[in-house]
């Protein structure tokens, strides 16, 4: 994915309430047991059904770094997903989100009034409305651009725009990403 959305993948995934499984038999029993099945599980990670059969059973324990790597990543993004469901929900309704961002903000308005974009650091609560449109965003399959654009418009709405009690119109520009962290 981009930047924003595996921010907002590693904020929900600090919502588990049980780590992920250590050793990789323990994985892969995991993932069969999720899959329903060795072949469908040999299919995700790019290995022999037979593979999958040794993690299994413990005859192989120490996976090749990038296998290791593909298969944390299987599991963490198949790990408690009701926790996960119940956490973006609660962040949509009612508890929103905390961005922290370092970028190139600036902004345009009425001509002659234009700030140019300059790094700045930002921690700002987004409203659970652009919680909820970042998630959904992400559920659709929407590229990083879209959900910059989400995210830089419920920051400009926060931090330029104080909630709509000023600065009416401005757009605001979103660049240079260095890094963003989502928190719940």
């Amino acid at each position: 994915m981009g930047i924003i959305g595996d921010g907002l993948n590693r904020a929900v995934q600090g919502a588990f309430t049980r780590p992920i499984p250590k050793s990789a038999g323990a994985q892969v029993r995991y993932l069969v047991k999720q899959l329903k099945g060795t072949r469908a599980v040999a299919g995700l990670l790019g290995v022999s059904q037979r593979t999958v059969e040794r993690y299994v059973k413990d005859q192989i324990r120490r996976p090749r770094a990038d296998l290791a790597q593909r298969l944390e990543d299987a599991v963490r993004q198949r790990w408690q997903p009701r926790v996960r469901d119940r956490a973006r929900k609660q962040a949509a309704r009612s508890t929103g989100l905390v961005v922290d961002a370092r970028a190139r903000f600036g902004f345009t308005a009425a001509p002659g009034t234009t700030d140019d974009a300059r790094m700045r650091h930002l921690t700002i609560a987004l409203t659970p409305h652009y919680a909820a449109r970042l998630f959904d965003a992400q559920d659709a399959g929407a590229s990083e651009q879209q959900l910059r654009d989400i995210a830089a418009e419920g920051l400009g709405e926060m931090y330029f725009r104080d909630g709509g009690s000023r600065a009416a119109g401005l757009e605001i520009q979103f660049t240079d990403v260095e890094h963003v962290e989502f928190d719940l």
